[in-house]
C-alpha cells in the first residue's frame, strides 16, 4: 500500500512531503515537544526550592503540579479536534505562544498562588500543541516511514528525561528556580519560527464541531481527573467517589451524543467510526497501560533512593539516567525497524520487558541490597520503553485516514493522559497502604507491582493487533532510507 498524494496547490502542498522536508517539520515539532517534557522533569527537581522561596505549604506545592496536569489532560480530545478544524500548524503555534508566555509568567510569579495560576495556563498551552505533533507526523511522512519518525519522537522524550534532572539541578543551584521557567522562552520562540517555516498547512474540515460534545467531554474528564488527583489527599471520602460516579453517565452521554451530532450534520468530537479500526482500538488500550506505568513508578523509585539510601533529589534523578539513555539510543533504531517488521511483535516484547523489569526492580528494592543493583532493571525499562512508544504509535495511527489524524491523535493522547492520572493515584494509594504494614523499602517496591500487572495488558493488545507495516517489497523508492 502506498500513500495517495493529493493534488498540490500553493496553499496546501501534496502529502506526504518529500522526506527531507518531512524531517525538517519533525525537528520543528520536536523542539516544542522536548520543551513540554523538559518542563515537567525540571519542575519536579526544583520543587523544594520554590517551596522555600514562596513560603508555600505542602498542599500548595502539590497543586503546582496537579493544576498543570488537570488543565493539560481535560481538553486534549477537544484540542486534537481543533487541529482538524483550524489546521494543526495554526493550533500548535497558538499553543506554543500560550505555553511560552505562561512560562514567563511562572518565572515572574511573586507568590505561590500566582505560580499555580500561571501553571494552569501553561497546561492549557501544552494541551493545545501536544496532539498536533503526532497528527502532523502521520500526515507529512509516508506510511512506510512513520515508524522511523515516531522513533525520533520517542528519542526526544528520552532526551528530555535524561537532561531534565541534571539541568534542573544545575539551574536551581547556580541560577535560581525562576530560570527553570525562563529557559522555555527562547526554546518556545525558536519552535514557533521553525514550525512557521517548515510545517505545511493541511486541508481542514468545514463542518462545525458539536458544542454539546465538547461540553460533555470536558466536564466528564474534569470530574474524573480532579477526583483521582484529590482522592488520596481527601482519604477517598464520599464526595470523591461521588465525582467519579457522576462522570460515568456523562461519559455515556458523550458517546451517545457522537451519534446524534453526526446525524444532525455536525462534526462529532470523537467519531465512533475510529474504533472500527482494530489497531486503533487496541493501541489505545495499550497506551493507557503505558501511561499508567510511566507516570506511577518514578515516585516510589525516587523515594526509595532518597528515603532508604539517603540520596539527594539530584542524585536520585541521576540514578534514572540508565533508563533514559538506553531508550534514547534504541528508540530511533526500533522506530526504523517497525516500518519493515512486525510492530505488534515489537510492542508485545516491549510491554513484556516492562513487566519483567518492574518485577525485577521490586525484588531489588525489597531485597536489602545496594541501590546500584537497580541499574539492571532500569536498563530493562529503557529497552521496554523503546520497543513500545514508536511501534505502538505507528501501528495505532497507521490505518487512519488523513482527515482522522487530528482527532485520532487527540484520543490517543487523552487515553494516555487518563492512564497517567489513574496510575499515579492508584500506585500512590497502594504505596500509602504498604507503608502502614511493612518497611519503606518493601513498601516502595511492592507498590510498583500494580503497574507491572497493568502494563501486561499491553502485551495482550499488541498480540491481538494486526501487522500493518509496509514490507520492503511494497516500499516505494521515495520511501527508502
Amino acid at each position: 500500500m502506498t500513500d495517495a498524494a493529493p493534488e498540490t496547490t500553493d496553499r496546501y502542498p501534496a502529502l506526504p512531503l518529500p522526506e527531507p522536508r518531512a524531517w525538517k517539520a519533525l525537528i520543528a515539532l520536536c523542539t516544542g515537544f522536548f520543551m513540554i517534557l523538559l518542563d515537567q522533569t525540571i519542575v519536579a527537581v526544583a520543587t523544594p526550592d520554590f517551596q522555600e522561596h514562596l513560603d508555600a505549604d505542602y498542599n500548595q506545592v502539590i497543586w503546582v503540579t496537579s493544576v498543570y496536569l488537570l488543565t493539560f489532560a481535560v481538553p486534549l480530545l477537544v484540542t486534537g479536534r481543533l487541529g482538524d478544524r483550524f489546521g494543526p500548524k495554526n493550533v500548535y503555534c497558538v499553543g506554543m505562544v500560550v505555553f511560552t508566555l505562561s512560562s514567563l509568567w511562572c518565572g515572574l510569579s511573586g507568590s505561590i498562588e500566582m505560580l499555580i495560576a500561571a501553571r494552569a495556563v501553561q497546561g492549557l498551552g501544552a494541551a493545545l500543541l501536544t496532539p498536533q505533533t503526532m497528527a502532523v507526523i502521520n500526515r507529512v511522512f509516508a506510511r512506510n516511514r512513520r515508524g522511523a519518525a515516531l522513533g525520533a519522537w520517542g528519542a526526544t522524550a528520552s532526551l528530555s528525561t535524561l537532561t531534565g534532572p541534571i539541568l534542573g539541578g544545575v539551574i536551581t543551584e547556580y541560577v535560581g528556580w525562576e530560570w527553570i521557567f525562563f529557559v522555555n522562552v527562547p526554546i518556545g520562540v525558536l519552535s514557533i519560527v521553525a514550525v512557521m517555516a517548515w510545517v505545511p498547512r493541511v486541508r481542514t474540515t468545514t463542518r462545525p464541531i458539536d458544542p454539546l460534545s465538547i461540553l460533555l467531554s470536558m466536564v466528564a474528564v474534569f470530574l474524573l481527573v480532579f477526583a483521582l488527583q484529590q482522592g488520596e489527599k481527601e482519604h477517598w471520602t464520599w464526595w470523591i467517589w461521588g465525582l467519579v460516579a457522576v462522570s460515568v453517565p456523562l461519559f455515556a452521554a458523550f458517546v451517545r451524543q457522537q451519534v446524534v451530532a453526526e446525524a444532525a450534520g455536525r462534526d462529532p468530537l470523537m467519531p465512533l467510526s475510529l474504533f472500527s479500526v482494530r489497531n486503533f482500538s487496541l493501541g489505545n488500550i495499550g497506551i493507557t497501560g503505558m501511561g499508567f506505568t510511566v507516570a506511577s513508578i518514578p515516585l516510589p523509585i525516587t523515594l526509595y533512593y532518597q528515603q532508604v539510601h539517603g540520596l539527594s533529589p539530584l542524585g536520585a534523578g541521576l540514578m534514572m539516567i540508565p533508563q533514559a539513555a538506553t531508550s534514547l539510543v534504541l528508540s530511533p533504531i526500533v522506530g526504523r525497524l517497525s516500518d519493515r517488521h512486525s510492530a505488534r511483535k515489537f510492542g508485545a516484547f516491549g510491554f513484556t520487558m516492562m513487566t519483567v523489569s518492574i518485577v525485577a526492580m521490586t525484588l531489588v528494592m525489597s531485597g536489602g541490597v545496594s541501590h546500584y543493583w537497580t541499574i539492571l532493571p532500569l536498563i530493562g525499562l529503557g529497552v521496554g520503553n523503546s520497543f513500545v512508544w514508536a511501534p505502538n504509535s505507528a501501528s495505532t495511527m497507521r490505518d487512519l485516514a488523513p482527515e482522522q489524524m487530528g482527532v485520532g491523535s487527540g484520543v490517543y493522547n487523552q487515553t494516555r493522559q487518563l492512564g497517567s492520572v489513574i496510575g499515579a493515584a492508584a500506585v500512590g494509594a497502594v504505596m500509602q497502604w504498604r507503608l502502614t504494614v511493612t518497611d519503606p523499602a518493601s513498601a516502595f517496591g511492592e507498590a510498583i507491582l500494580l503497574a507491572a500487572a497493568v502494563i501486561l495488558v499491553g502485551t495482550v493488545t499488541s498480540l491481538m493487533s494486526r501487522d500493518n507495516h509496509v514490507g520492503a517489497a511494497t516500499q516505494t523508492a521515495g520511501g527508502r532510507s
